[in-house]
């Protein structure tokens, strides 16, 4: 018999990460670029990883990326229902991101590396919508 499914942890949006969450709950995935050297980042910070320049901007991104590693879960986690991928995704833009992959079985046949990626959210409520990833064109 399987579990019920609790809700998936809220984030908590600080001042660094306030336009990245707007973003999401506005259906864009923002990005900061540093006007020094011109590397995209994420996660937000105030300041380039690279750099270290102050001089950032924030940006949409495409929202396009290819899945660059996953496991796939069996366990139970709050707001999950097993399986489900746990993934790194490179963004078209240089970065990576950790999320999840949805639209597509979760299996190994079905989750190919470099396979091209299209965000697409989960609205949690009305402040919070979580970033995801679907196969482009599935329109999942």
């Amino acid at each position: 018999m399987s579990q019920p499914v609790r809700s998936r942890p809220r984030p908590v949006p600080t001042p660094e990460t306030r336009h990245f969450w707007e973003g999401t709950r506005a259906g864009e995935l923002r990005l900061q670029r540093c006007r020094a050297c011109a590397k995209a980042y994420f996660p937000p910070r105030p300041f380039c990883p690279r750099c270290a320049s102050r001089d950032v901007e924030v940006f949409r991104a495409s929202g396009r990326a290819t899945l660059a590693s996953y496991v796939i879960h069996h366990r139970p986690a709050p707001g999950f229902e097993p399986p489900y991928a746990i993934a790194l995704v490179d963004l078209q833009e240089g970065p990576r991101m950790m999320t999840n992959i949805v639209g597509v079985p979760q299996t190994p046949e079905a989750l190919v590396l470099d396979m091209p990626l299209e965000v697409c959210f989960e609205r949690l409520d009305d402040e919070i919508a979580l970033p995801l990833f679907r196969p482009v064109g599935s329109g999942a």
